[in-house]
């Protein structure tokens, strides 16, 4: 039970450190346009947050049941997979690299799960073709996260730069005063859905990482002799109870309404120069994504779709008009996230085994 607390507390720390580390994402645009000040933008991403958290919970089955095999995992396992994240999380986020949460929980996961078989990869689910009454469902790292890695950032890009193309071709004869007034506001509108899409993604992944605790828990017996108050602990099948998804949407919410100016710093400032209208279409193209992405079950990186959502609104103006140093450092962290924070769970699992755990 001691360790389960100890998970729990790892879990919420994480969900808080995601809310200031990556939440920043969904407002980076509304505060480079001047159209909110931070504080401003910020609360109303806090907010969003935590409204679009409480959408659905396929995103958490897919963390929690769909990436390893759950009947290998034991509690240190899954306390190390978040130990793993937490690390990465504070570093990149000291370092102001916007990296992404959901790929250093996943990696973690993984790299925990193989210290916990002694290396054996078939604990990793690769690709699996599962049957349901929707339909034929394709599961695993393989289509769940290694593609949406390299294609969500993609989707981001081309939506942003299809959006401000067709934006550019609609306003052309409208006056600047007139677009700047116009996009000012309905940059709120924009930022507002992109916080809600945000959390509907990235609160659901802590979710998952506890549903798998309390399921592990309950088949090692650890809550058996718990006093009947403590009962609503007991999960025998994996499920998202509704008290997991209370604590992680409150969670989210107060952490991004901390802040993550650095981050935002780095979004909306550094990578290129934006107006109301390229905050829009920013906003839109990446809060399309990543709605998609939810409904699909798919943890994609938020910081990945709204920096190449960024990119592409501004590769519209030209090609040098995005800061592609800034980008540059971008992207190493996104390519070492998965390995790095695997490292770290794989070494902190075999440093809780040498502690006796």
């Amino acid at each position: 039970m001691t360790l389960f607390l100890l998970v729990l507390l790892a879990a919420i720390v994480f969900e808080y450190i995601n809310g200031f580390h990556d939440a920043a994402n969904a407002i980076a645009t509304v505060v480079s346009t001047k159209v909110l000040t931070p504080r401003q933008a910020i609360m109303m991403a806090a907010f969003c947050n935590l409204v679009g958290a409480f959408w659905g919970t396929a995103v958490a089955k897919t963390i929690g049941a769909d990436i390893v095999k759950i009947e290998a995992i034991t509690m240190p396992t899954v306390f190390a997979a978040l130990i793993g994240a937490i690390i990465w999380g504070l570093l990149t986020w000291w370092l102001g690299l916007p990296s992404s949460s959901s790929h250093a929980l996943i990696g973690g996961l993984c790299g925990a799960a193989l210290a916990t078989t002694g290396g054996d990869w078939s604990v990793l689910k690769w690709s699996l073709k599962v049957t349901k009454a929707t339909g034929i469902s394709h599961e695993g790292l393989w289509p769940k996260v290694v593609i949406p890695m390299i294609t969500s950032p993609l989707a981001g890009f081309i939506i942003g730069a299809l959006i401000m193309l067709l934006l550019m071709a609609l306003l052309k004869t409208m006056r600047p005063y007139l677009i700047q007034k116009i996009f000012g506001k309905a940059q709120l509108a924009s930022a507002a859905f992109m916080g809600f899409s945000h959390g509907g993604n990235d609160a659901q992944k802590t979710m998952g990482i506890i549903a798998l605790a309390l399921f592990t828990g309950t088949k090692a017996h650890s809550f058996d002799n718990l006093p009947p108050f403590l009962h609503f602990l007991q999960t025998p099948t994996f499920t998202i109870d509704k008290w997991v998804i209370v604590v992680c949407a409150m969670t989210m919410a107060a952490g991004t309404a901390a802040g993550g100016w650095r981050i935002i710093r780095t979004l909306g400032h550094k990578m290129v120069k934006l107006q109301p209208v390229h905050g829009f279409a920013a906003e839109t193209s990446a809060g399309i994504v990543i709605h998609i992405a939810t409904s699909l079950g798919i943890p994609v990186s938020t910081t990945h779709v709204i920096s190449t959502s960024i990119m592409g609104v501004g590769a519209t103006k030209r090609l040098s008009a995005v800061k592609w140093g800034v980008v540059h450092r971008i992207v190493w962290a996104w390519v070492f996230t998965l390995p790095a924070t695997a490292l770290l769970g794989w070494t902190t699992l075999h440093l809780l085994k040498l502690c006796g755990i």
